[in-house]
């Protein structure tokens, strides 16, 4: 069975995509066979990001690891079982032809709630919930206090995650484990950033997640996207592979995967 990886919250802007793509990328690198889909069907980010990976890999003649990347098919009308939803079949469908031939399979969700984003959490082994480093995001996961930052309960995404995390028990499942990735992390220890960090590890013990450090802001991936690479291939394209900021970023990709702590992953990227 392959092992599925969501990467998903409710809020954009928070680096999901950026995050789906290094971590299906490093798998990749390491051997393991990895499909992917996109789920924002709208934007398309992660998507197109592998898109734009196999043109510019095609244009320069180069030989890089490439996640499987299927898009949601349209199912034809006679394909569809009474009473289902058309994408609940074409997600189905993406899911059967990918599972035999993969080792993971990265699932990225869109920025808002939908019945496709739902299913996924579902489904999920591992949930990452990337989010910039801010009160504002910290409302994604629960309700706080604005005078005493005091938590007063799960946000809706977060009661969502737990309606999934019931799902799969009812299923015989084993539980989801959810890691909460702090991105956009500022390089100074300012006081309103350990104020997100002492309030995210008292909500971990309460509704059941672990802490994450992420990617701090870079100029360096706004410039990746377009030629779909990653911070891992610029010592095979002749890029900025000696930037020190560069070898900063790869070093927070692999403490990242070690944190995942994925089954089968002996982290050497």
């Amino acid at each position: 069975m392959a092992h599925i990886i969501v990467v998903g919250n409710e809020k954009g802007g928070s680096g999901k995509s950026t995050t789906s793509m290094h971590v299906a990328v490093a798998l990749a690198r390491m051997g393991h066979r990895v499909g992917a889909i996109d789920l924002d069907l709208r934007q398309r980010s992660f998507g197109r990001y592998v898109e734009n990976r196999r043109a510019h890999l095609a244009r320069h003649g180069l030989d890089l690891p490439v996640p499987d990347y299927r898009p949601l098919p349209e199912a034809p009308p006679a394909d569809i079982p009474d009473g289902a939803h058309p994408l609940d079949v074409a997600f189905g469908q993406v899911m059967q032809a990918l599972e035999p031939e993969s080792d993971f399979i990265l699932i990225d969700c869109p920025g808002a709630h939908t019945r496709l984003s739902q299913l996924a959490h579902s489904l999920a082994d591992t949930l990452i919930t990337p989010m910039n480093d801010s009160f504002v995001d910290f409302d994604l996961l629960a309700r706080s206090d604005p005078e005493t930052g005091k938590v007063l309960g799960p946000s809706i995404y977060a009661e969502m995650v737990w309606g999934a995390r019931q799902a799969r028990a009812r299923e015989g499942l084993k539980p989801i484990d959810w890691v909460v990735l702090r991105n956009r992390m500022g390089t100074q220890a300012m006081h309103n950033k350990r104020k997100v960090g002492t309030a995210l590890t008292d909500l971990a013990r309460r509704i059941g997640f672990r802490v994450a450090p992420g990617f701090s802001e870079r100029v360096i991936f706004r410039e990746l996207f377009p030629r779909g690479l990653t911070l891992l291939d610029l010592r095979d394209t002749g890029g900025q592979s000696f930037s020190l900021s560069n070898i900063a970023a790869r070093q927070e990709l692999r403490d990242l995967l070690s944190t995942l702590d994925l089954p089968g992953v002996k982290v050497s990227v």
